[in-house]
């Protein structure tokens, strides 16, 4: 069975982090997420993030250094977040619901009401410690 691996991006701003609300699938629909999308064959990861961000953002990032956690939530399937900036353009949601910039105390409170996609669920600690010290 071959391997679907998936990069989502950690975007950083302000003391903020980017958010994307799903619009699908129904089970997901409403849930808030990292954006990102899977890695095509013969892209890097920091390729597949760059020309997922653009397609679901409508903006230009730059890519630095991936969350330490790699979520498995099956076998076939890896999800990597990568800290992001934006360089050009300003976000929209192209596929999603909703964007939403979140300060830590805004991530830990989606989590705790179940608003956050179960896959994404794992970075939240060093998501939450990425934003307590990022500069205001």
């Amino acid at each position: 069975m071959s391997s679907v691996l998936v990069v989502a991006g950690a975007v950083f701003a302000n003391g903020k982090l980017l958010i994307a609300q799903r619009a699908y699938p129904p089970e997901l629909a409403g849930l808030w997420e990292l954006p990102g999308g899977k890695v095509e064959s013969g892209e890097t990861h920091s390729d597949a993030l760059v020309r997922e961000l653009c397609e679901e953002l409508n903006v230009d990032v730059s890519v630095g250094e991936p969350l330490s956690e790699v979520v498995r939530p099956r076998e076939g399937l890896e999800l990597v977040a990568i800290r992001a900036r934006i360089v050009s353009g300003e976000p929209r949601p192209v596929e999603h619901r909703a964007l939403r910039w979140v300060d830590a105390d805004d991530l830990i409170a989606l989590d705790d009401a179940g608003s956050v996609v179960p896959n994404d669920r794992a970075w939240i600690p060093e998501l939450v410690a990425d934003l307590r010290v990022e500069p205001r």
